[in-house]
Protein backbone atom coordinates (compact mmCIF):
# COMPACT_ATOMS: atom_id res chain seq x y z
CA UNK A 1 0.00 0.00 0.00
CA UNK A 2 1.47 3.66 -0.78
CA UNK A 3 1.21 6.51 1.18
CA UNK A 4 -1.69 7.94 -0.73
CA UNK A 5 -4.00 5.39 -0.44
CA UNK A 6 -3.63 5.04 3.53
CA UNK A 7 -4.11 8.70 4.04
CA UNK A 8 -6.61 8.88 1.32
CA UNK A 9 -8.01 5.23 4.01
CA UNK A 10 -7.49 7.68 7.36
CA UNK A 11 -9.03 10.51 5.13
CA UNK A 12 -12.28 8.73 4.86
CA UNK A 13 -12.48 7.35 7.56
CA UNK A 14 -12.30 10.37 9.76
CA UNK A 15 -14.93 11.95 7.92
CA UNK A 16 -16.83 9.08 8.42
CA UNK A 17 -16.47 9.40 11.64
CA UNK A 18 -16.68 12.86 12.31
CA UNK A 19 -20.15 13.08 10.01
CA UNK A 20 -21.61 10.00 11.47
CA UNK A 21 -20.60 10.54 15.12
CA UNK A 22 -22.12 14.02 15.17
CA UNK A 23 -25.18 12.80 13.12
CA UNK A 24 -26.01 9.88 15.53
CA UNK A 25 -25.41 12.21 18.46
CA UNK A 26 -28.21 14.52 17.15
CA UNK A 27 -30.12 11.96 16.47
CA UNK A 28 -29.66 10.47 20.03
CA UNK A 29 -29.87 13.73 21.97
CA UNK A 30 -33.02 15.20 19.46
CA UNK A 31 -34.89 12.54 20.44
CA UNK A 32 -34.23 12.58 24.12
CA UNK A 33 -34.74 15.42 24.92
CA UNK A 34 -38.12 14.43 23.85
CA UNK A 35 -38.98 12.83 26.59
CA UNK A 36 -38.37 15.15 29.03
CA UNK A 37 -37.00 12.10 31.07
CA UNK A 38 -33.78 13.72 33.09
CA UNK A 39 -32.34 10.37 33.89
CA UNK A 40 -32.69 9.45 30.27
CA UNK A 41 -31.32 12.85 29.11
CA UNK A 42 -28.30 12.52 31.52
CA UNK A 43 -27.32 9.49 30.09
CA UNK A 44 -27.90 9.87 26.44
CA UNK A 45 -26.02 13.96 26.60
CA UNK A 46 -23.18 11.97 28.97
CA UNK A 47 -22.18 9.61 26.31
CA UNK A 48 -23.03 12.74 23.39
CA UNK A 49 -19.81 14.09 25.05
CA UNK A 50 -18.10 11.37 25.09
CA UNK A 51 -18.15 10.32 21.56
CA UNK A 52 -17.02 14.38 20.49
CA UNK A 53 -14.28 13.46 23.19
CA UNK A 54 -13.62 10.15 21.64
CA UNK A 55 -14.24 10.28 17.86
CA UNK A 56 -15.92 14.17 16.76
CA UNK A 57 -12.44 15.70 18.04
CA UNK A 58 -9.67 13.45 16.40
CA UNK A 59 -11.41 13.93 13.45
CA UNK A 60 -11.46 16.87 13.06
CA UNK A 61 -8.08 17.26 13.38
CA UNK A 62 -7.57 14.30 11.08
CA UNK A 63 -9.39 15.92 8.03
CA UNK A 64 -7.49 18.92 7.31
CA UNK A 65 -3.62 17.20 8.31
CA UNK A 66 -4.82 14.29 5.81
CA UNK A 67 -6.56 16.15 3.46
CA UNK A 68 -3.20 18.49 2.78
CA UNK A 69 -0.67 15.56 2.60
CA UNK A 70 -2.88 13.91 0.07
CA UNK A 71 -3.08 17.19 -2.15
CA UNK A 72 1.03 17.79 -1.47
CA UNK A 73 1.85 14.11 -2.56
CA UNK A 74 -0.82 14.61 -5.72
CA UNK A 75 0.87 17.62 -6.51
CA UNK A 76 -2.65 20.03 -6.62
CA UNK A 77 -2.59 23.36 -6.00
CA UNK A 78 -4.29 24.51 -2.64
CA UNK A 79 -6.05 27.42 -4.51
CA UNK A 80 -8.79 25.45 -6.61
CA UNK A 81 -11.76 26.56 -6.34
CA UNK A 82 -13.46 23.54 -4.86
CA UNK A 83 -10.43 23.56 -1.70
CA UNK A 84 -11.79 27.18 -0.99
CA UNK A 85 -15.25 26.09 -0.56
CA UNK A 86 -14.52 23.23 1.26
CA UNK A 87 -11.67 25.28 3.65
CA UNK A 88 -14.74 27.90 3.91
CA UNK A 89 -17.54 25.40 4.66
CA UNK A 90 -15.03 23.35 7.47
CA UNK A 91 -14.62 26.48 8.73
CA UNK A 92 -18.55 27.08 9.37
CA UNK A 93 -18.69 23.71 10.98
CA UNK A 94 -15.99 24.11 12.93
CA UNK A 95 -17.82 27.62 14.15
CA UNK A 96 -21.11 25.82 14.58
CA UNK A 97 -19.32 22.48 16.45
CA UNK A 98 -17.49 24.77 19.22
CA UNK A 99 -20.47 26.29 20.81
CA UNK A 100 -22.19 22.90 20.41
CA UNK A 101 -19.52 21.45 22.38
CA UNK A 102 -19.45 23.82 25.33
CA UNK A 103 -23.57 23.67 25.10
CA UNK A 104 -23.31 19.45 25.66
CA UNK A 105 -20.87 20.07 28.12
CA UNK A 106 -23.14 22.85 30.30
CA UNK A 107 -26.14 20.30 29.30
CA UNK A 108 -24.72 17.43 30.62
CA UNK A 109 -24.21 19.11 34.13
CA UNK A 110 -27.07 20.58 34.26
CA UNK A 111 -29.09 17.10 33.52
CA UNK A 112 -26.63 15.00 36.05
CA UNK A 113 -27.35 17.52 38.47
CA UNK A 114 -31.43 17.10 38.10
CA UNK A 115 -30.98 13.53 38.55
CA UNK A 116 -29.17 13.93 41.50
CA UNK A 117 -31.56 16.23 42.99
CA UNK A 118 -34.68 14.64 41.43
CA UNK A 119 -35.71 17.84 40.33
CA UNK A 120 -36.71 19.11 36.93
CA UNK A 121 -34.30 19.92 33.88
CA UNK A 122 -33.62 23.63 34.22
CA UNK A 123 -35.06 26.06 31.58
CA UNK A 124 -31.50 26.87 30.72
CA UNK A 125 -31.50 23.60 29.75
CA UNK A 126 -34.41 23.58 27.41
CA UNK A 127 -32.54 26.70 26.31
CA UNK A 128 -29.54 25.28 25.62
CA UNK A 129 -31.10 22.42 23.58
CA UNK A 130 -32.36 24.64 21.41
CA UNK A 131 -29.27 26.97 20.72
CA UNK A 132 -27.55 22.97 20.33
CA UNK A 133 -30.05 21.96 17.92
CA UNK A 134 -29.96 25.55 16.01
CA UNK A 135 -26.25 25.44 15.48
CA UNK A 136 -26.35 21.62 14.53
CA UNK A 137 -28.34 22.47 11.29
CA UNK A 138 -25.78 24.40 9.21
CA UNK A 139 -22.64 22.17 10.26
CA UNK A 140 -24.64 19.01 9.20
CA UNK A 141 -25.21 21.29 6.18
CA UNK A 142 -21.67 22.07 5.72
CA UNK A 143 -19.92 18.87 5.80
CA UNK A 144 -22.77 17.37 3.52
CA UNK A 145 -21.67 20.11 1.28
CA UNK A 146 -18.16 19.33 1.64
CA UNK A 147 -18.38 15.99 0.99
CA UNK A 148 -20.24 16.67 -2.43
CA UNK A 149 -17.25 19.16 -2.99
CA UNK A 150 -14.35 15.93 -2.11
CA UNK A 151 -16.22 13.65 -4.44
CA UNK A 152 -17.25 16.04 -7.63
CA UNK A 153 -14.14 18.69 -7.40
CA UNK A 154 -16.47 21.22 -9.23
CA UNK A 155 -14.34 23.23 -11.29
Amino acid sequence: MNAYLLLKWLHILSSVLLVGTGFGSAFYLYFINRTRNPVAIASVVRLVVRADLWFTTPAIFIQPLTGYAMLTLAGAPLTQDWLLWTFALYAVAGMCWLPVVWLQIQMARMAAASVKSNTPLPQQYWQFARYWEWLGYPAFIAMLAIYWLMIFKPA
